[in-house]
């Protein structure tokens, strides 16, 4: 049986999750979706759409979908909705899960990895992140769990765009791009995000997209707003006309006189990957470094390889995968990290005592 996907949806306090479930809830999209509502958000959507006893915690919808309330634990809830369907009770074949605006949505993506009756049942999509324009800037500044929930994105909206200067919107996306570079960004106002652009974004399957995601192999310096490309996933760099040989020594951002601690940083390298020694050092970097690692993904050229081999992951959880052949592409090593305060420096050094 197919496992069911999961997207978690964070953001700040105020970012606009609550109209996109009450959207996801109440229009007619013809889609069946759990919503998992955690009942120590800042507003409860079962308070405005909902009439329910309080003993209820999993209500069906006029149009399909399902709302759960959890009132314990993540799996618990999971588990209570896989049993249902089972039992043919509800039904649905897809999950969003409303983190509090305040939690870090690493734990949340964890679970799915670390409990075996969901990863039985369920497969981790995307991190979908929402960013206040209005009050984005000022979060992040002092909020780290405002920083980590962009860190963990795969996919970034900036809401509330219409209360902002353009000028406003294009300072947070620059800002968010450098926090997290593997995330695309759109800009929305007054309206709810079309849900394909929410569901089914596979920000977790090795093998969904062998680039790394937009704006990898971008210039630092590149404006995205005007450059009239698609950075959408299917970008292709090879015929886009920019010179993406920078190299991958980047400088660090500073943003209105302050340093994120959530940064990210780039490594690229013609020269192929000893698999063994790469193996022993991404190791122990996430043995001592794992907890501040928040999300890593690549392509690596591997010496006696033919194929491409793809990995990601998140804290400590590591996965790896061989793609397809190299073909006619130069053979190339494409990785992006994203973490707390990483050594950048020493983890590139490190990486490049790993080529063969």
């Amino acid at each position: 049986m197919a496992l069911i996907p999961v997207t978690i949806l964070t953001g700040f306090l105020g970012s606009g999750k609550t109209t996109l479930l009450k959207h996801i809830l109440t229009e007619e999209h013809g889609k069946k979706i759990a919503v998992i509502e955690n009942e120590f958000g800042e507003e409860n959507i079962d308070n405005d759409i909902l009439v329910q006893d309080n003993q209820e915690n999993i209500v069906q919808m006029s149009n399909g979908c399902i709302c759960c309330t959890i009132r314990g634990d993540l799996v618990d809830a999971l588990n209570e909705l896989w049993e249902q369907r089972k039992d043919k009770k509800i039904s649905f074949d897809r999950v969003v899960i409303e983190t509090t605006g305040v939690a870090n949505p690493g734990p949340v993506a964890q679970t799915f990895f670390m409990d075996d009756d969901v990863a039985d049942h369920y497969v981790l999509d995307a991190v979908v992140t929402l960013v206040d324009a209005k009050h984005g800037q000022q979060q992040l500044n002092e909020h780290e769990e405002a920083q980590r929930q962009v860190g963990f994105a795969d996919q970034i909206f900036i809401t509330k765009t219409d209360l902002v200067t353009p000028a406003e919107v294009d300072a947070l996306h620059n800002r968010l791009m450098h926090m997290n570079p593997r995330a695309p960004i759109a800009g929305i106002s007054k309206g709810v995000v079309p849900l394909n652009a929410v569901l089914d974004l596979k920000g977790f399957n090795l093998n969904a997209k062998l680039d790394i995601d937009p704006h990898f192999l971008e210039q630092d310096d590149h404006d995205h707003a005007d450059c009239g490309h698609d950075h959408s996933h299917d970008h292709d760099h090879s015929t886009c006309g920019h010179d993406h040989s920078h190299d991958h020594q980047h400088q660090h951002h500073d943003h209105a006189g302050h340093t994120d601690r959530i940064q990210s940083f780039v490594f690229r390298s013609d020269k192929p990957f000893n698999h063994k020694k790469l193996e022993d050092f991404l190791g122990g970097i996430l043995e001592v470094f794992g907890e501040k690692m928040l999300r890593y993904k690549g392509v690596l050229y591997v010496k006696g390889s033919s194929r491409k081999v793809v990995f990601q992951g998140v804290h400590q959880m590591m996965g790896s995968d061989l793609a397809g052949p190299w073909g006619t592409e130069p053979k190339q090593t494409r990785m992006v990290f994203i973490g707390i305060d990483l050594p950048k420096d020493t983890l590139l050094a490190g990486l490049e005592g790993c080529l063969a």
